[in-house]
């Protein structure tokens, strides 16, 4: 019985040829499922995009956009102390380097409110003082300047009428009013915040004239027709429209303002940072005269940054840029 099972009688131990081929077809059966379900779990699993940045190279993107905002100004001010350096070397520290300088800031601003006495202040008050006279003589302009640069922009006869006179004393140097203020004012305050006023109006009455006269025309039309009155025309049509001029001109007004005011002091005396500057030039101490131009580009700067988130507040296109 064996011997029946293992030996064939003829000497081949090969199955039938239906069962092969029954075999097979059973092979194809159950391996169709499988082959399907893996074709399904590759192409869930394919991705449907590029390939997603790593880790590493996201770290790079952001050294490399990083490096590209910080990396300039520091090697901007790099060069300044490098050169300042030379100078400094070069002229035998008769201008003090810029490590003696830091030194002597710091100490001046371990105390800069000081007063012992009324030409001898810390840097703190004088800084105000200046603030102070250019904030009234800047106020006073902007009373007078935007609606002035209102009504110019408005009306061609006023206009044509004022053109000659804004062209012949805007090239004026502000310091040749000066004079005229102490004339007029009897003192050198009122006489610096005369010369702030009339350095700071050209600025906005052109600007915000300008602004005026470049509102498209259909708007003016449209208020002809609805026979709105002037004071309509110039709170719904006119201000919206002239706003980013008008703040062009302001920006330039302070700028200049801030500008005027250092040289009208070393003129007038008393208490401002001018002052402090021409004072520290009389005692040969040119240290704060160096400590004294960094604050006044300082102050310059934050002025000029508030006067920009103001006007980018207003979300107008031209403001921002």
């Amino acid at each position: 019985m064996v011997s029946a099972i293992f030996h064939s009688p003829r000497g081949d131990a090969a199955p039938p040829q239906g069962a092969i081929a029954a075999a097979a077809a059973n092979d194809a059966t159950h391996s169709a499922p499988a082959t399907a379900h893996s074709s399904t779990a590759a192409s869930a699993h394919a991705p449907t995009t590029g390939p997603m940045p790593t880790a590493p190279s996201r770290l790079r993107q952001l050294l490399a956009a990083l490096a590209q905002t910080v990396l300039p100004p520091i090697m901007g001010l790099a060069l300044l102390v490098g050169l300042w350096s030379l100078v400094s070397g070069s002229t035998g520290q008769a201008i003090p380097g810029p490590l003696d300088t830091w030194q002597q800031a710091v100490e001046v601003f371990s105390d800069p409110f000081y007063r012992n006495g009324p030409n001898d202040q810390g840097v703190g008050w004088n800084v105000l003082a200046s603030l102070q006279r250019v904030g009234l003589g800047f106020g006073l302009a902007a009373l007078v300047g935007i609606p002035l640069g209102f009504v110019i922009g408005r009306f061609r006869f006023l206009s044509r009428m004022c053109n000659p006179l804004i062209s012949l004393l805007r090239p004026v140097s502000p310091l040749a009013w000066l004079p005229i203020g102490l004339l007029v004012f009897k003192g050198a305050n009122p006489a610096a915040i005369w010369t702030i006023f009339i350095c700071s109006i050209w600025p906005m009455v052109i600007n915000t004239a300008v602004g005026v006269q470049r509102v498209p025309q259909d708007y003016m039309n449209v208020a002809r027709v609805l026979n709105l009155s002037e004071w309509k025309i110039a709170t719904t049509i006119l201000f919206p429209s002239v706003l980013p001029y008008l703040l062009t001109g302001v920006r330039l007004a302070v700028g200049t303002a801030w500008l005027v005011i250092v040289a009208a002091e070393m003129l007038t005396g008393g208490v401002g940072i001018g002052f402090w500057v021409w004072d520290e030039w009389n005692n040969l101490n040119v240290k704060n005269i160096i400590i004294a131009i960094f604050v006044i580009g300082i102050v310059g700067l934050l002025l000029e940054w508030a006067l920009v988130k103001l006007a980018s507040a207003f979300t107008f296109e031209e403001v921002k840029a």
